[in-house]
């Protein structure tokens, strides 16, 4: 008897019994069998929707400057840090750079978590609503659970966005000013969790469903799952590559290769080279505005708010302007600080056309990167804020905000907005991006000096002449007197200034120097800006108000 065959048994007591020896499925076997397709269906469905997503987010920040989660929501967790929170997480993930990284790959690592979770939720969700009403008529072979299900997936991940990103929805990486970026942003973030969405029911739907959009559900035969999986697989494969390509084209434009950079040694000059000027940026990758899409808004409280172009601010009345920039992190000696020649129009002119409300305290200035920080109003309304637009006779560096940037003589860089596209006055006091973690509150630049040559642990001859070379700085001050000392400050003589600047930028100086026997020397520099006031002696570190103290630099005479 074989496999087909069936044998008629008899006895005295029965009936014929009818035995079949075909192979059956039992019901508990289709159904584990059913609900490991649904799973392999959402598994897969999450994956290429998640994917769509990514490419439509891709897309919006290229285009259109709309930043993606992995830039805002780092952002807006920052300035929640307290300091010492800050520097610890620089200890741990290896310096600023080292920060963003994992920030950047913690949320999209996050993401990737979501997205797929909630395709073999969808999964879970749609076929139980088939066990549950296997014979109710389903519009596009899609059940109403399932419908709602995704409807309020996709509500909750926009709505939650929005919450979680409100301080920096006004961030636009092509320029767009705070009210017309928020827009872009919102409707971004709803396009890309609906693109998600749909392609997570589409691809869910090809995977478990034999039937034509408009007719009831079908379950699809198993044989066609795979071909339909090998599909959908290769969409993902594809999608994938995009992805990666975006993601390597963002590493190629990322801030990792400047950020940090200082300027200092023998090669230092009056006017630092463009290519040369210290950087520093909270962002993984800067903004890139173009001129045509850049605007600037002015306003807050006042008589009118007003929206200016490129074109409308460069034909205002301008002046040229020597400044000197110097980072609130530049360390006693340290390089985070730079000199350059700047074209740009008087804050006051704007300010002035806005009409200011009596009460007002602050200004705030906004960036394309979603950075904020505020100057007082008497500070703004100086003839010496700028708001500019060439840098040494050239269009601002990308990196160093083009096309338009705020300078602030006299207060520390982070007060010196890059990529500005909004100045609002307000009549009450407003805490900038690092100034929430507790920098400050004094942002005036102190007297500062520094030895750029000789190096230290630097060896030199006994009787041979060296020359000694360094900057001082005092702020919007400028520098009346350097000296130096070649026993750690028990005596000291002048130096020669030999690029005084002006009163605000930094000098250049020099002093000759012999040393007549071999020893340890431990030079030390100090200054004395334009009011007379003295450099202060006793060091101080870097947080909260910027470092202070005398730099020292030991050499070897052997």
């Amino acid at each position: 008897m074989n496999a087909h065959e069936t044998a008629t048994i008899t006895t005295e007591e029965t009936s014929p019994v009818i035995i079949s020896e075909t192979p059956t499925i039992t019901a508990p076997a289709r159904g584990t069998a059913r609900w490991l397709r649904a799973l392999a269906a959402g598994l897969l469905g999450g994956v290429v929707a998640l994917l769509a997503m990514l490419l439509m987010m891709v897309a919006q920040r290229v285009w259109l400057g709309v930043p993606a989660p992995v830039e805002s929501i780092p952002d807006r967790i920052a300035p929640l840090l307290r300091i010492p929170e800050f520097f610890s997480l620089f200890d741990r993930f290896g310096g600023y750079n080292g920060l963003k990284r994992f920030g950047v790959l913690s949320i999209l690592g996050g993401m990737v978590a979501v997205g797929i979770g909630i395709g073999l939720l969808y999964a879970l969700f749609t076929e139980n609503s088939r066990t549950a009403e296997p014979a109710k008529p389903r519009r596009f072979g899609l059940s109403p659970v399932a419908l709602i299900f995704i409807a309020v997936v996709v509500a909750l991940l926009w709505i939650g966005t929005l919450a979680l990103e409100q301080p920096v929805l006004d961030t636009n990486f092509r320029g767009l000013p705070p009210g017309p970026a928020t827009l872009f942003t919102v409707i971004g973030l709803l396009i890309s969790y609906l693109t998600y969405g749909v392609t997570l029911v589409l691809v869910c739907r090809a995977l478990t469903n034999d039937a034509p959009l408009g007719a009831p559900s079908a379950p699809i035969a198993g044989q066609l799952l795979g071909r339909r999986a090998a599909i959908a697989g290769g969409v993902a494969v594809i999608a994938g590559i995009g992805v990666g390509a975006s993601l390597a084209r963002f590493n190629k434009r990322a801030v990792f290769s400047y950020d940090g950079r200082q300027y200092r040694g023998a090669t230092v000059q009056a006017i630092t080279p463009n290519d040369q000027f210290y950087s520093v940026t909270k962002n993984v990758v800067d903004p890139n505005p173009t001129k045509a899409f850049w605007r600037l808004t002015v306003g807050g409280t006042a008589d009118h708010s007003r929206t200016y172009s490129f074109n409308d601010l460069a034909a205002l009345a301008s002046i040229e302007q020597e400044t000197t920039l110097m980072c609130i992190s530049n360390g006693i000696g340290a390089g985070l600080m730079s000199n350059a020649q700047w074209k740009g129009v008087p804050m006051r002119i704007l300010l002035d056309a806005a009409g200011p409300h009596a009460g007002v305290v602050e200004v705030k200035l906004s960036g394309a990167d979603g950075y904020t920080d505020t100057i007082p109003f008497d500070k703004a309304m100086d003839p010496t804020t700028l708001v500019v637009y060439e840098m040494n006779g050239a269009p601002i560096p990308q990196r160093h905000g083009y096309p338009v940037r705020v300078i602030v003589p006299g207060m520390y860089g982070e007060k010196n907005v890059k990529w500005v596209t909004a100045i609002e006055l307000v009549d009450h006091p407003v805490k900038g991006f690092y100034e929430q973690q507790g920098w400050g509150p004094d942002f005036v630049i102190p007297t500062r000096s520094r030895i750029d040559v000789p190096d230290g642990g630097s060896s030199l001859p006994p009787g041979m002449p060296t020359t000694i070379r360094g900057i001082a700085f005092g702020g919007n001050r400028g520098v009346s007197r350097v000296e130096i000392s070649t026993d750690d400050g028990a005596t000291w003589r002048d130096a020669r200034i030999d690029y005084p600047g002006t009163h605000l930028t930094w000098a250049l100086w020099s002093a000759d120097w012999t040393p007549t026997r071999p020893a340890m020397y431990h030079l030390a520099v100090r200054a004395t800006d334009g009011t007379g006031t003295p450099q202060i002696s006793t060091f101080q570190d870097i947080v909260p108000q910027g470092a202070r103290g005398y730099d020292r630099v030991t050499v070897r005479v052997v």
